[in-house]
């Protein structure tokens, strides 16, 4: 059974594991590596039974805690060639376990496929993650100023999707920060809005989804109940059942969520 599980998902740091019961994968490491070891083990796994990490991209609340866990269990790391090459300038001995990929590429990763897919996000190469065992599908796309076709075209088909929800327009409009940040987060390399990420979630639902995970929030310029209420109100009108449908849930920022199984069919 395909499972998602997300350990953390916010501004400050994210990380989520997904697991086939065999194939064991991070995607992204931006928490302490004390922190995932310890949220890993509250699940039923040793860190040194990981198949691997995906990065998606460079930036810190990605990757801060890649350096002491591939040090620690020399694990093998995957990434896009442009991301791969900043971690490289960063990290010294991860030549020696990265993976270097093409964005778009699919990896075998034990018996799941997993697929990539560019995203727009101001960093070197970011990309977004799909994982299929076959018969389910889910996918994690978070971090990205832009829905482009290549966005819709990969989440299509995926039962449970991962969708950012970083900020709400007028909070961070009218909150403390500087008047560039503000620019690169509105802007098309920068973050979802959360009506930008309902867009997402309802494209999602329409070609197949039954559980969206609202991540990435801003801990400054949104919250989880409006970033809640912004999605579920544009399912409603697009006429999918909160609850009965469709599962909604917002990643907690600090906590391990819930595991989510993936299925075909209704939750």
């Amino acid at each position: 059974m395909l499972t998602l599980t997300t350990l953390a998902s916010g501004s400050s740091g994210n990380c989520l594991l997904v697991d086939d019961g065999e194939t064991r994968l991070l995607v992204d490491a931006g928490i302490s590596c004390r922190r995932i070891c310890k949220a890993l083990r509250e699940l039923g796994v040793e860190p040194g039974t990981l198949s691997g990490i995906l990065i998606t991209h460079e930036h810190s609340d990605h990757i801060s805690g890649l350096t002491t866990l591939t040090k620690q269990f020399r694990l093998p790391v995957y990434a896009s060639r442009g991301t791969a090459r900043q971690l490289c300038y960063r990290i010294a001995f991860l030549e020696e376990v990265i993976h270097p990929f093409s964005a778009g590429a699919s990896l075998a990763a034990g018996g799941l496929e997993v697929g990539s897919f560019p995203t727009s996000h101001d960093a070197a190469d970011s990309v977004g993650y799909t994982f299929t065992d076959g018969t389910s599908k889910l996918a994690v796309v978070t971090d990205l100023g832009i829905i482009t076709d290549v966005v819709h075209e990969h989440l299509r088909g995926a039962q449970l999707v991962v969708v950012e929800a970083n900020h709400d327009v007028e909070r961070l409009l009218t909150g403390p920060y500087p008047y560039y940040l503000k620019q690169r987060i509105l802007g098309e390399k920068g973050h979802l809005s959360n009506e930008a990420g309902a867009q997402l979630a309802c494209s999602a639902v329409e070609s197949g989804a039954h559980t969206v995970i609202l991540a990435h929030l801003s801990r400054e310029n949104n919250t989880p109940q409006q970033a809640f209420d912004t999605v579920r109100a544009a399912l409603t009108q697009q006429g999918a059942a909160v609850g009965r449908d469709i599962i909604l849930e917002v990643a907690p920022r600090s906590e391990t969520g819930r595991r989510h199984s993936v299925s075909r069919g209704t939750p």
